[in-house]
């Protein structure tokens, strides 16, 4: 038989994924839509570049693959833009990183709170695309002076951060819904690792599929939520101030639907910066 820990730690995580989809539904549409639009789009030009690469390099098979593989140490990412009609408040539009993005190196993220700094470290080789959209975000100031909207302290023990509108003295019904103005598909998803997520972790929260923006979340207990969300890094310094948040509790504002609350000591967000790639 189960025992009610168990049952609790399985309920928060069907709560926990449950609240994520219903919250976007039709934003995610929106998105998936989007999506297949522009990757019809890419197929056209991606299609007519080899054409014209055959007509005038008379079909060097070398150059048509280096062409479509990308620049050496890079990756191409797929950021998808949302559609700019009806875009909710929350969306904040700072712009889109490059799609191409170095799949070498480490690169530290120094989140700078009221409470103290708490430092990672993100490969490279891991996870190019959301590194590199993070390192686009930050230098747009887009985390800074957000609050971290959510804590979940019973069965899957996160910190929840990375919406833009989450500012300002208390808390709306909307926090938890904001983000940049594209999307991305998941990277580093740990289905070998048992946990999936340890503690140390952070990583990025999604509504579904490919719908991987801003939010992330730190892990300060082992979390075994289903491998769907990319693993960003580790932390290397601070959990302790990540497991003094979580020792204070929650309000229980999202008990009702997948668990937990907004932290009952507050974690304001004064600055995130990303360091150059170190090799």
């Amino acid at each position: 038989m189960t025992s009610t820990r168990e049952r609790q730690r399985a309920a928060a995580r069907a709560r926990l994924e449950r609240e994520m989809a219903e919250r976007s539904a039709k934003a995610r549409k929106r998105r998936q839509t989007q999506a297949i639009v522009g990757a019809a789009a890419i197929l056209v030009l991606v299609v007519a570049g080899t054409v014209w690469l055959a007509t005038s390099l008379g079909g060097d098979d070398d150059d048509s693959k280096q062409q479509a593989a990308g620049t050496e140490g890079f990756s191409q990412c797929a950021y998808t833009e949302a559609p700019k009609e009806g875009r909710p408040a929350q969306v904040k539009d700072v712009g889109m990183p490059p799609n191409q993005q170095a799949n070498k190196g480490t690169q530290t993220m120094t989140i700078d709170t009221n409470l103290g700094p708490i430092v990672a470290k993100l490969d490279r080789t891991k996870v190019p695309c959301t590194a590199g959209s993070f390192t686009h975000l930050a230098s747009k100031g887009f985390f800074d002076n957000t609050k971290c909207h959510r804590l979940v302290t019973e069965g899957i023990k996160v910190l929840q951060c990375g919406d833009p509108s989450a500012t300002g003295k208390g808390w709306r019904q909307t926090d938890g819904t904001g983000g940049p103005s594209y999307s991305m598909p998941e990277e580093n998803l740990p289905t070998d690792k048992r946990p999936p997520y340890p503690e140390g972790v952070i990583a990025m929260a999604n509504a579904g599929q490919g719908s991987t923006g801003s939010q992330f979340f730190i892990v300060y207990g082992d979390s075994q939520l289903d491998p769907n969300y990319t693993v960003l890094g580790t932390i290397t310094s601070g959990m302790d101030l990540v497991k003094q948040v979580g020792a204070a509790g929650d309000d229980k504002a999202f008990a009702q639907q997948a668990g937990g609350g907004h932290p009952k000591k507050e974690v304001t967000i004064t600055k995130l910066t990303m360091s150059d790639i170190e090799s």
